[in-house]
């Protein structure tokens, strides 16, 4: 059963930061990187469970998006099993500290 893939405003917020960081604008090798990125985020309609559980927080998950070292993305999720909702919190650099509850809000 497919579930809704719900993309926060925060995280709709990271999206639009992340496509100015990388200039995805005005290069189409970052567009196409950008978009595979949105690709995996929705994908999660029908395989939520595949990503890992998240080192912070045993009940969110996260997508790692990219190539190693530079440009690994985190997208940050947790699933509503009772509603099939998949509701995308966060994107960021993987290089990034862990993240604390109040980051997600």
């Amino acid at each position: 059963m497919a579930y809704l893939v719900n993309i926060t405003a925060r995280a709709e917020r990271d999206l639009a930061l992340l496509y100015d960081e990388i200039d995805a604008a005005s290069s189409s090798a970052a567009r196409r990187w950008f978009q595979g990125l949105k690709q995996a985020i929705l994908r999660l309609e029908n395989e939520p469970y595949i990503w890992p559980a998240t080192r912070e927080a045993r009940l969110l998950r996260h997508i790692l998006y990219g190539h190693r070292p530079h440009s690994v993305y985190r997208a940050i999720y947790r699933i509503l099993e009772k509603r099939k909702t998949v509701e995308v919190l966060h994107i960021r650099h993987g290089s990034r500290r862990q993240f604390k509850a109040p980051d997600l809000k």
